[in-house]
């Protein structure tokens, strides 16, 4: 006992003279590691449980009966998230319980993120008590369906979904169809198209598609109506260069409808080349087929801004009837033949046309019982203002040009503005429409006889016909007279279009 007491007091002055060192370095020597920490506790302290060491840093304290677990991940650690998709492993009836509970537009959407989802969402049951809790049994509608749809659209799509989009579509129809039954005398077009767009509350969407995969989506800057067709513009923000740019997509987007988007245009870059119309001491035009009209920054490939042309016709059903994927297309409704006439599809005409610009019209003519004279190269001849006729000869208010503008600037491009076109049948139907940017140029040799001024020429083709236009700038009243109008049909339109058989 004596000598284990005599052992305590020789350790006792070593002890006291270690807690006479610094905090900071009796700390540094307590971890073995040169940084600062916490104490170690007793045995008493922690419940009979060990402390962690500081060899093992992935490990925390658990319960008493737990087995060791792992912390969670350090900064420097990355964390391994599964690859599975754990919602397309939940059995399909639970999948199917969950998308029954969803509306249309949300299914409609959902159908879009993978593969499953498309089959689950195009599950015929589903579209049944749908089309059921909208408009109950139908058994008319349901014939009709059951005889249109095609065998592989059946497989891919739900029979009950194709019909309630159907019926949907047939309801909106219905209900504008009224208001396009009144047809103007002169255009040949409903007369109600401005207001039943702006009822619709119709916006117009721009994609812009690079090469690098970049999609930038512009939504219009303001829009102009016209007799027959209207322009749509985009500008601001940062657009792409033009080389940048892949393709470009125009879409019809109904703003109280979520999934009701229609794809108006298509326009591969690729394919369609633009050609230079107008510039000025600012901007560039250039008007890519059909009615585009791209604005650069002189100097720069930058774009400044984005027209496009839009003719009214049959443009209310390619907004109700189109889909994301695809743009409407006008079911054919040839006329019915008439073997008694020799020149069947080449006389009758009426032509409705109008210049303007983005803002006035510039001219407007109606021309009746037009006919084709002679068909050659594959045209038919059409005359419809003469220049030996000088009553036919037409006077234009104002100059020829596009104002344009960009935020705070405002410019305008001479010798070009738009030319739209309706050419009624003589069934007074449209025949062929068409809205687009046209330039004029001088041409030296005199074409007018009477008028003491420059003369233009205005040019403009396309694979459905060609459009001649002869004009002279008087000098003292700085006018513009329209001396001289040709149109130059396709033979192969109109034999589409009247199923006969012209020989070019």
């Amino acid at each position: 006992m004596a000598e284990r007491e005599s052992e305590i007091s020789r350790s006792f002055p070593q002890t006291q003279n270690k807690w006479k060192q610094p905090v900071l370095e009796r700390l540094q020597q307590g971890r073995g590691r040169g940084l600062p920490g916490p104490r170690r506790p007793s045995r008493r302290q922690t419940g009979g449980r060990r402390w962690p060491t500081s060899e093992s840093p992935n490990q925390r304290q658990c319960g008493g009966n737990e087995p060791r677990c792992r912390e969670a991940p350090t900064d420097n650690l990355k964390a391994e998230f599964p690859k599975v998709n754990l919602v397309e492993r939940m059995p399909s009836e639970i999948l199917h319980k969950i998308l029954s509970y969803l509306d249309v537009s949300s299914l409609f959407c959902i159908s879009h993120v993978s593969k499953l989802f498309y089959q689950l969402t195009n599950d015929d049951v589903l579209w049944y008590r749908i089309y059921m809790s909208e408009f109950g049994w139908k058994p008319k509608a349901a014939g009709n369906v059951a005889v249109k749809m095609e065998p592989a659209e059946d497989r891919s799509t739900s029979c009950w979904k194709w019909m309630y989009f159907r019926m949907i579509t047939g309801r909106e129809m219905n209900k504008w169809r009224g208001e396009l039954r009144d047809i103007g005398p002169f255009t040949g077009l409903p007369q109600q198209t401005e207001r039943v767009l702006r009822n619709l509350n119709v916006s117009w969407e721009l994609m812009l598609h690079t090469h690098w995969g970049q999609v930038v989506v512009l939504e219009q800057t303001r829009g102009h109506y016209f007799e027959s067709s209207m322009i749509v513009h985009w500008s601001g923000g940062r657009l792409p260069s033009y080389q940048d740019i892949n393709s470009i997509q125009l879409y019809g987007v109904r703003k109280e409808k979520l999934a009701w988007r229609s794809l108006i245009l298509n326009l591969d870059m690729r394919t369609h080349p633009y050609e230079l119309t107008g510039k000025d001491g600012q901007i560039r035009l250039a008007c890519l087929s059909p009615g585009v009209v791209i604005g650069f920054w002189r100097g720069r490939g930058n774009i400044a801004f984005i027209m496009i042309n839009l003719h009214f016709h049959k443009l209310v059903e390619k907004i109700l009837l189109g889909s994301p994927i695809c743009p409407y297309s006008e079911p054919l409704d040839p006329p019915p033949v008439d073997d008694r006439d020799p020149k069947f599809g080449l006389h009758g005409y009426t032509l409705h046309f109008v210049l303007h610009n983005t803002r006035t019209q510039i001219m407007s003519g109606h021309f009746c019982q037009l006919s084709c004279s002679t068909i050659q190269q594959g045209l038919a001849e059409m005359k419809v203002i003469s220049r030996t006729n000088v009553s036919q000869h037409r006077s234009l208010s104002g100059s020829i040009h596009v104002p344009w503008k960009w935020e705070k600037l405002e410019g305008s491009v001479e010798n070009c503005c738009v030319m739209t076109l309706t050419l009624l049948d003589e069934f007074q139907k449209p025949f062929w429409c068409v809205s687009t940017p046209v330039t004029i140029s001088v041409v030296k040799k005199s074409q007018s006889l009477g008028y003491s001024g420059t003369n233009f020429l205005m040019v403009y083709r396309s694979s459905e016909g060609q459009v001649k236009m002869k004009l002279v700038r008087l000098k003292e009243q700085q006018q513009f007279f329209l001396v001289g109008l040709t149109l130059y049909v396709s033979i192969l339109k109109v034999n589409a279009h009247f199923s006969t058989k012209y020989k070019s």
